[in-house]
């Protein structure tokens, strides 16, 4: 699927910044798991909801005890199957599962650089399926590549990185503001909006 120069430029981060782009794509996916939860009655999308808090309380407050083995065998069992829905909502949902387990097989691993690009081309993969099934056909990298929707994400990955790269350390204020704008945006990488 599509590479970006931002997953090479990742590799100059360190941990917290890769766990903090992660964390700020995952909330920008929330809106999709809980969109396909309201329509299906499939999970509590507060569940999600939880555990990316606690990905977030992670980064914020000093020695927090999480226990991520636990989180990830929550969410696991929160993942819809593709097979048993016939909405297309359930791929969407499936990504942003599949994103917030990557981060926290980082948490877990202390890996946290190719969990951050598996997050950035899970991400990028959600918006780019939508676009082809919309368009209902298959796309080559190039046209998605100039495809507006596939571009807006790139724009957004490479300002979080942005804003992530020019801090010298962690920076509690940073990390907080982005939480904060994500979540009262409320929209998703596919344009989903989520209602209180």
């Amino acid at each position: 699927m599509l590479q970006n120069p931002v997953h090479l430029r990742l590799a100059k981060l360190e941990s917290w910044q890769h766990l903090t782009f992660m964390a700020c794509l995952c909330e920008r996916m929330f809106p999709n798991y809980w969109a396909f939860c309201q329509q299906t009655e499939f999970a509590d999308a507060s569940l999600y909801r939880r555990i990316l808090d606690l990905v977030w309380e992670s980064l914020t407050v000093k020695d927090a005890k999480i226990n991520f083995d636990s989180q990830l065998e929550k969410l696991e069992a929160a993942i819809p199957d593709g097979e048993a829905f016939d909405v297309y909502g359930v791929y969407p949902a499936i990504d942003a599962c599949v994103a917030l387990s990557e981060a926290l097989h980082a948490m877990l691993s202390g890996e946290t650089l190719e969990h951050a690009i598996e997050v950035s081309k899970t991400s990028i993969t959600t918006v780019a399926m939508l676009e082809m099934t919309q368009a209902g056909r298959e796309m080559s990298d190039d046209e998605l590549r100039e495809n507006p929707a596939v571009i807006d994400e790139w724009d957004l990955q490479w300002e979080i990185f942005r804003l992530l790269a020019d801090c010298e350390e962690r920076d509690l204020e940073l990390i907080k503001g982005l939480r904060l704008d994500l979540r009262e945006a409320g929209i998703s990488n596919i344009g989903i909006i989520f209602q209180q």
